[in-house]
């Protein structure tokens, strides 16, 4: 890496701006790819001879990768550098997708993907920890991460609309081979352009019984999320994966609480602030992630959408999270304290939630879906801006990567529990409803109708659930986070030192 890849600490960086360009293409790559492969999965199937049973491995695979890696990601960040990381990941992330998108066999499919997973758990804590370490002064910090929260909140849905069209009018292999164009302009301009402040790095040695059980703990947890999904939360094997994921968590705790050097030294999550930010950001995501998938049926199976049309129809969520984030959150993050931006985002969120526990086979798209979509993209918009700026608060420079690896586990390990969680309860309101109706249904029209009603039994009752969840994120967001709008006074205490390094003056907790 040049003499110019790092600028003295404290002195703005002339070209951060440009910077966040190649920061938030990357992050709308990673988020765009854990959901436009699922609009392309049904072909790649055919195409690659993949069973029904091992199908779900496509998704998995990139999942438990990612989710495993994400704090040994981070860790590598603050150790390595993390323009350096950043741009490994992006040409690491690259070849995955060439991989993938080449891929003759199912074998060839699944590496392709842990791969994605594992170079994508690599850039993506580098990207936000970038941006903690850039982006100082408190209104800029303000406009840097409302950009970077609209796209990781709304990036998901634009994968949708992508991944209907690449596959409806191409082929499902552009799915993967539309990162590459992504990977490499955002790790050109990122070698070029972004000047990493000087020193920040953490060079203390690697902690490797820690990178070990936690990589363990996450994966052991996802894979018993998914299997919980397929094979029922009383099945044996998914009981034991569940006690083992807490075995090697707790184990891990211990380690680090322990160890001189630790991977996640936990002053990063038991500091109030940060701590509500992560669990808070995981509920919601647990909530978006399950209607995300229900949308996508409900829309398809019963009214009959294209792929595209589907991905289409999820735009007026990513319009309100640009909304939400860009102008809501950016314009009063400087102003009110953030638990007064995510305690009531959450709140609307769940109130357009609560609009679509109203679906019926019958319902049109204006008067149901669109007002719940706007609203919750509006709430979640304005939480996740602030959310995304706080997770990094007083962290000092050298645990930068980490903390942003941690509101990335957050996420991830959140969306495969949304996913599992949410589809299970809809699942069994779905048989229920159809046993318990099916036997009225005389000719062939009756019972299919009934069938379709079952699944929108299904969706609203786990919708139901869902609203119930941004609930209780909104509750540890308002009670947790107690932090001052920034700018509002220093920090004492074991945080000065820290929030000196950053230039981010923050309240007193």
């Amino acid at each position: 890496m040049s003499e110019t890849a790092v600028k003295a600490p404290g002195v703005p960086d002339a070209n951060r701006w440009k910077a966040l360009t190649f920061i938030a293409l990357a992050q709308l790559m990673v988020v765009l790819d854990a959901t436009i492969v699922n609009i392309a999965l049904p072909s790649a199937q055919q195409d690659l001879g993949i069973s029904d049973g091992n199908r779900q491995w496509v998704i998995t695979a990139y999942a438990l990768a990612f989710g495993g890696l994400l704090l040994f990601g981070g860790r590598i960040a603050d150790l390595w550098g993390r323009k350096r990381t950043f741009v490994a990941g992006l040409i690491g992330f690259a070849g995955a997708s060439a991989l993938g998108g080449a891929a003759t066999n199912e074998a060839m499919m699944l590496g392709a993907r842990a791969l994605q997973g594992a170079f994508g758990a690599l850039l993506a804590p580098a990207a936000l920890s970038l941006l903690a370490v850039m982006f100082t002064e408190p209104k800029e910090r303000a406009k840097a991460f409302g950009i970077y929260g609209a796209i990781a909140g709304g990036g998901g849905a634009v994968g949708f609309i992508l991944g209907g069209v690449l596959t409806e009018y191409l082929d499902w292999r552009w799915t993967f081979f539309v990162n590459i164009p992504f990977a490499i302009i955002a790790a050109a301009g990122a070698y070029y352009v972004i000047r990493e402040p000087a020193g920040g790095r953490n060079r203390s040695p690697l902690d490797i019984p820690g990178v070990i059980l936690s990589i363990l703990g996450l994966v052991t947890l996802v894979y018993a999320f998914t299997r919980a999904e397929s094979d029922g939360w009383g099945d044996s094997t998914t009981v034991g994966l569940f006690v083992a994921s807490a075995v090697l968590l707790a184990a891990f705790v211990i380690v680090e609480s322990r160890v001189k050097a630790p991977l996640l030294p936990l002053r990063v999550i038991t500091e109030r602030n940060r701590g509500g930010v992560y669990l808070s950001l995981g509920l919601a995501i647990i909530a978006m992630f399950g209607l995300f998938l229900f949308l996508t049926y409900y829309l398809q199976i019963v009214k009959g959408y294209s792929p595209v049309k589907t991905g289409f129809a999820f735009l007026p969520m990513i319009g309100g999270m640009m909304v939400g984030s860009t102008q809501i959150g950016t314009r009063l993050m400087t102003r009110v304290p953030p638990r007064f931006l995510m305690a009531p985002g959450f709140l609307v969120a769940a109130l357009g939630m609560l609009i679509l526990t109203r679906l019926e086979i019958g319902s049109t798209y204006t008067s149901t879906i669109l007002p719940g979509m706007i609203l919750l993209g509006l709430g979640m918009g304005t939480a996740f801006m602030p959310a995304m700026s706080l997770s990094t608060h007083g962290v000092e420079p050298r645990d930068a990567g980490v903390a942003s690896a941690m509101v990335n586990t957050s996420q991830q390990v959140g969306g495969a529990i949304g996913t599992a969680l949410l589809n299970t309860i809809a699942a069994s309101a779905t048989t229920s409803y159809i046993k318990g109706h099916i036997g009225g249904a005389g000719s062939q029209a009756q019972q299919q109708l009934v069938q379709l009603e079952g699944q929108v039994h299904g969706y609203t009752n786990a919708i139901w659930f869902a609203v119930g969840i941004l609930v209780v994120a909104a509750t540890v967001a308002a009670t947790f986070i107690n932090t001052g709008r920034p700018g509002s006074t220093s920090v004492t205490g074991s945080d000065e030192g820290a929030a000196e390094e950053l230039a981010v003056p923050v309240i007193a907790h």
